[in-house]
C-alpha cells in the first residue's frame, strides 16, 4: 500500500487550499475541517497518510486532541505532525511538542518555507524509519545467528557426552574402573572447581569452561585400556618395570584421544591436559613429565587430587577402603603426592561434600 497521501486538518478553507495548491501535484490530498473528521481520516488512511498538517485551534476536537489520539493508537511512530496555527500560546506550542509534533509553522506562511520544512521532515521520518527497520533486520539476523550458534554448542555438547559415555564404558567394561569412581570423581571435580573459581577469580574460568573440564574429567584413565590386566589387576607390588610400564597410561591415553582431535577445540584441550597430566605432582615427582608449579594445569592437578581421594575411600585388589577422613588426611598431609597451596585450600572448603557423597553411596549424575 502506496503511502502518497497528505491530510490538512484546518477549520478555516483558506487554508487548506493553500496547502493543497502547494503538495496537490505530489500527492492525494485529504482534507478535515475539524478534529473528529481528522481522527476518521486516520483511521481510515494511516497507513497511507505521509504528513498531517494540523490546525491547533478547531471546533469539536482541536489539534491537541487529535495527537492524543495518535500516540494513543501509536500513529505518531510513522506519521509526522506539522503544526499550522496563528494563535498557539506557550503551553500549548509545548504540549504539541510533547506530543510528538514535528514542527510547528505560524500564520500567514510562506509556500516555499512550508514545502521545504515539509519536505525535510519527511525526509527525516524516512531516514529514521530505514535505519529502524535495518536495525530490526540487524537484529533479527543477531536473534538467528545466536540461536544457531545455541543450537551447535548444544549439538557439540552432545557430542562430548556421547565421546565421555561411550569412552568411559570402555574403561567400565574392562573392568578397570566402576561406574562409581568415574561418576563420583566428576561429582568432586565439579565442586572443586565451581569453589575454586569463587575463591580465584583471577583464574578466568567461564562457567562453560567449568562444564566441559567436568565432564572431561570422565576421560581421566582412558590409556589404561592399552595396560595388560597382569600390571592392573595385580595384588602385590608392581615392579619397577611393571610401574613404568602402568605409569605409560597417560601417554597412552592421550594417544587415543588423537583420533577425536578437533582444530582449536577447547574441549580436546581439556580432554588432553587431565588424561596426560592428572598425575603430576607440585613439587616435581609425579609423571609422565615430572611438571613443576604452576607448569601442571590446574584442572589436571584437580582431577588429581579428586582420582586420589576416591582411590582412597574405594576398595581395590591390593588395599581395603580407607575412612573418609583419614584419606583426606593422607590428602592434605601429602602421602598421594605434592599438590599446590591453593588446590589443597580449595580442597579443605569442600570435603564435607566429598565425605557426604562417599558415606552415602552418592553417584554423581
Amino acid at each position: 500500500m502506496e503511502s502518497n497521501k497528505v491530510l490538512i486538518v484546518d477549520d478555516a478553507e483558506i487554508n487548506r487550499e493553500i496547502l493543497k495548491e502547494i503538495f496537490q501535484e505530489q500527492y492525494f490530498i485529504l482534507m478535515a475541517e475539524d478534529g473528529e473528521i481528522a481522527i476518521e481520516q486516520l483511521k481510515r488512511y494511516h497507513e497511507e497518510i505521509k504528513v498531517v498538517f494540523l490546525d491547533l485551534m478547531m471546533p469539536n476536537k482541536n489539534g491537541i486532541d487529535v495527537l492524543e489520539f495518535m500516540n494513543e493508537k501509536g500513529y505518531m511512530d510513522t506519521i509526522p505532525v506539522i503544526m499550522i496555527t496563528g494563535e498557539a500560546t506557550p503551553e500549548y506550542e509545548e504540549r504539541a511538542y510533547e506530543l510528538g509534533t514535528s514542527d510547528v509553522i505560524y500564520k500567514p506562511f510562506s509556500q516555499r518555507v512550508v514545502m521545504r520544512r515539509t519536505m525535510n521532515i519527511i525526509q527525516l521520518f524516512e531516514n529514521r524509519m530505514n535505519i529502524e527497520e535495518q536495525l530490526e533486520n540487524r537484529t533479527e539476523e543477531l536473534r538467528e545467528s545466536q540461536a544457531l550458534m545455541l543450537a551447535s554448542q548444544e549439538k557439540l555438547q552432545k557430542t562430548h557426552e556421547f565421546l565421555i559415555n561411550a569412552l568411559g564404558s570402555v574403561v567400565e567394561f574392562r573392568g578397570l574402573e566402576t561406574s562409581v569412581h568415574i561418576k563420583r570423581v566428576r561429582y568432586f571435580v565439579k565442586k572443586m572447581m565451581e569453589n575454586y573459581v569463587r575463591m580465584y577469580p583471577e583464574c578466568n574460568l567461564s562457567q562453560e569452561e567449568v562444564n566441559d573440564i567436568v565432564a572431561a574429567s570422565a576421560l581421566h584413565d582412558i590409556g589404561k585400556v592399552a595396560i595388560p590386566d597382569s600390571i592392573l589387576f595385580k595384588a602385590g607390588e608392581l615392579t619397577r618395570e611393571e610401574t613404568e610400564k602402568y605409569q605409560r597410561h597417560t601417554i597412552l591415553g592421550c594417544e587415543i584421544l588423537e583420533n577425536f582431535k578437533r582444530e582449536d577445540d577447547d574441549f580436546y584441550k581439556y580432554c588432553y591436559d587431565i588424561v596426560r597430566y592428572h598425575h603430576e605432582r607440585y613439587d616435581g615427582m609425579g609423571y609422565p613429565e615430572h611438571l613443576r608449579g604452576d607448569d601442571i594445569p590446574v584442572w589436571a592437578e584437580i582431577v588429581g587430587l579428586c582420582d586420589a581421594f576416591d582411590d582412597l575411600v574405594s576398595k581395590r585388589v591390593y588395599k581395603d577402603a580407607y575412612p573418609t577422613n583419614t584419606a583426606a588426611a593422607m590428602i592434605l598431609a601429602g602421602e598421594c603426592g605434592a599438590f599446590s597451596p591453593t588446590v589443597l585450600e580449595c580442597f579443605g572448603m569442600v570435603q564435607p561434600y566429598f565425605f557426604e557423597a562417599v558415606e552415602n553411596e552418592f553417584i554423581y549424575s
